[in-house]
């Protein structure tokens, strides 16, 4: 099966209706990130079709999980993004979206802004520093796959929510026990099984909100 064919067949499974430019723009950046991996290691993931699913899928796995008029035209922040992920893919799929990528380390935020020209992404702003050095209260929702810990995604990040933000945390499991070490003035909204095709391991995603 090509890239083409098992990234389409993975939208399907999604239920995401993406147009041929779209498509061709998601696997223009698995092509740039092979590329870029040669050299600057951005992912431990070497194979195309590896990355379609484990980058591309997952991170797109968040949109069917979430209704659409919440996302429409909102202020998103990808933190401790990496490689771009999921932010690049989310602003590939959803244009309407502003995306904004946060990421300390130069060699991968160095990635992101190449990706951004090569791909046109008008919606995407880059930020290489700190989380904690952002200015808070800006964005409607902030999202990581980064934060091995919920408590250290809102220590780390809460305060980047706007006065009604969201955070999501995209995770392969969150015990009840992690959930209930988060800090004071947080809470768990929502938590989703989310499926990603071709990918045998568990997702979720947890929503936070101040309490």
């Amino acid at each position: 099966m090509s890239l083409a064919d098992q990234l389409h067949a993975g939208l399907v499974g999604l239920g995401l209706d993406l147009s041929a430019a779209m498509q061709e723009k998601l696997l223009g950046f698995v092509a740039l990130l092979k590329k870029w991996n040669r050299t600057y290691n951005l992912t431990a993931i070497r194979d195309e079709s590896e990355m379609v699913t484990q980058h591309l899928l997952d991170s797109l796995s968040l949109l069917p999980a979430l209704q659409k008029s919440a996302l429409a035209g909102r202020r998103w922040a990808d933190v401790g993004s990496g490689a771009g992920l999921p932010g690049i893919p989310l602003a590939i799929a959803r244009p309407d979206l502003d995306m904004t990528l946060i990421e300390a380390v130069e060699k991968k935020s160095a990635f992101q802004r190449q990706a951004k020209i090569e791909l046109g992404l008008t919606n995407v702003t880059i930020v290489g520093g700190r989380v904690e050095d952002v200015p808070g209260g800006q964005f409607d929702a902030v999202v990581s796959r980064a934060f091995a810990e919920l408590a250290d995604f809102v220590d780390v990040a809460g305060h980047l929510a706007a006065q009604n933000g969201q955070l999501y945390a995209m995770k392969g499991l969150a015990s009840e026990d992690e959930m209930s070490r988060l800090p004071p003035g947080w809470t768990v909204l929502e938590r989703a099984r989310l499926s990603v095709p071709g990918l045998d391991a568990q997702r979720h995603l947890i929503v936070l909100e101040r309490a």
